[in-house]
C-alpha cells in the first residue's frame, strides 16, 4: 500500500455522524460528551447528522435538538422512521409505513429535534404490509409541505429502489457497507449509479468490529450480533489484527484506514461514523486525508477479505425481514 498523502479539506466532506450509539445502544453515553461530539463534528465540516426516531424511544432526537439549538442552519438532518418501540425498550415491530403514520412519525419528530423540517426523511425498512409506492407518496407530500427537504431509503434492494424512485426522486439509500459487509456492491451499486442516487453506508467500521471493540455489557446490542459472540468473535480477531498491522504501517488508524477504503470505492459512499466522544471522532475524519489508489484497495481486500468474516451481519430472524437481502 502506498503512503497517503494529506490534502487540504473542505467544508463538504463525503462523511456522516451518526448518532444512535449516543442513546444507549452500545451501552451508556454522556450526554455533555455526546453534544459536545455534535459540536466537533459542525465544526469541522461535517454536516449531515444521522438520527432515527426510534433511537432510545426519541432520546436520540431530543439530544440532537439540544445539540443543535443555535446551529441549526449548520447541519442536515436525515431521520429515519418506523420501528417500533415498548415502553420497556421492546422491538415491536420492524416498520409501520402506512401513510398516515408516515406524518404522525414526522409530527413527533420535528416537534423533538426542536425543527420545522427535516433534511432527509426515510423508512428504516421496507413495510411488507404497505406498498413502497404509498410511503414514498406519503413522504412526497411532506416534501410539498415544506416539512422535508429530501427523500431516502434504508436496507432495501434494487427493485423497490426502482419503485420508489419513479414515484419521487429519491436521494440516499442507507446500507450497511464495509470491508466486510460488500454485498451492496453487486446488485445495489449499478442501480445507484444508474439513477444518480448517494448511498449512506452505516456500520463501515461494522459497528467497531473493525477496530477491535467490543460489546459492553447485556444493554449494548452487539451482544446479541452474530459476529461478536462466540467463535465467531474468535474468528474474527484475525481481519481486526491484519487491519490494525496495514494501518501501523502507514501511520494511522484502522478506523480511518477502513473509513478511507469506503470513500474510494465511489464517489457516492458517504460513511456514517458513529463517534460517540470527540476523541473517536478525530480518528474517523483522519480518513478525509488518506487517497488510496487501486493497489491500496486491492491489498486491503485481499488483507480482510468480505468472505472470511465469521458469523452474518444480523441475526438470521432479522435478515429474512430485510428486503436488502432478497
Amino acid at each position: 500500500m502506498t503512503n497517503p498523502t494529506t490534502t487540504t479539506t473542505t467544508k463538504h466532506e463525503r462523511i456522516a455522524l451518526g448518532c444512535m450509539g449516543m442513546s444507549r445502544m452500545y451501552g451508556d453515553a454522556d450526554e455533555a460528551e455526546s453534544i459536545a461530539t455534535i459540536h466537533a463534528a459542525l465544526e469541522r465540516g461535517v454536516e449531515l447528522i444521522d438520527t432515527g426516531d426510534f433511537y432510545g424511544q426519541g432520546h436520540n432526537e431530543l439530544l440532537i435538538g439540544r445539540a443543535l439549538r443555535d446551529r441549526r442552519d449548520r447541519a442536515r438532518l436525515s431521520v429515519k422512521f418506523g420501528a417500533l418501540r415498548g415502553p420497556d425498550g421492546a422491538w415491536l415491530g420492524v416498520q409501520d409505513s402506512r401513510p398516515a403514520a408516515v406524518k404522525n412519525f414526522l409530527a413527533y419528530s420535528l416537534v423533538r429535534l426542536g425543527v420545522d423540517h427535516v433534511d432527509v426523511y426515510r423508512p428504516a425498512r421496507l413495510d411488507p404490509a404497505v406498498p413502497i409506492e404509498d410511503t414514498i407518496g406519503a413522504i412526497a407530500d411532506l416534501v410539498k409541505a415544506g416539512y422535508v427537504r429530501a427523500i431516502g431509503l434504508s436496507e432495501v434492494g434494487p427493485e423497490t429502489v426502482r419503485r420508489a424512485h419513479a414515484v419521487h426522486p429519491i436521494a440516499d439509500l442507507q446500507i450497511e457497507y464495509s470491508l466486510v459487509s460488500r454485498g451492496p456492491e453487486r446488485a445495489i451499486f449499478p442501480v445507484l449509479d444508474e439513477l444518480g442516487i448517494d448511498l449512506t453506508a452505516y456500520g463501515v467500521l461494522s459497528r467497531g468490529l473493525l477496530t477491535g471493540s467490543a460489546p459492553q455489557g447485556p444493554t449494548d446490542f452487539r451482544a446479541y450480533m452474530p459476529r461478536f459472540t462466540g467463535a465467531n468473535r474468535e474468528r474474527n480477531q484475525a481481519l481486526v489484527d491484519a487491519l490494525a498491522r496495514l494501518a501501523a504501517a502507514r501511520g494511522t488508524t484502522p478506523a480511518a484506514l477502513a473509513i478511507a477504503w469506503a470513500m474510494a470505492k465511489s464517489p457516492r459512499v458517504i460513511p456514517v461514523v458513529g463517534a460517540r466522544t470527540r476523541r473517536q471522532l478525530d480518528d474517523a475524519l483522519v480518513a478525509r486525508d488518506l487517497r488510496l489508489t487501486a493497489d491500496d484497495l486491492a491489498m486491503l481486500e485481499a488483507a480482510v477479505p468480505a468472505d472470511a468474516v465469521a458469523g452474518t451481519r444480523y441475526p438470521e430472524a432479522m435478515l429474512r425481514h430485510m428486503d436488502s437481502e432478497r
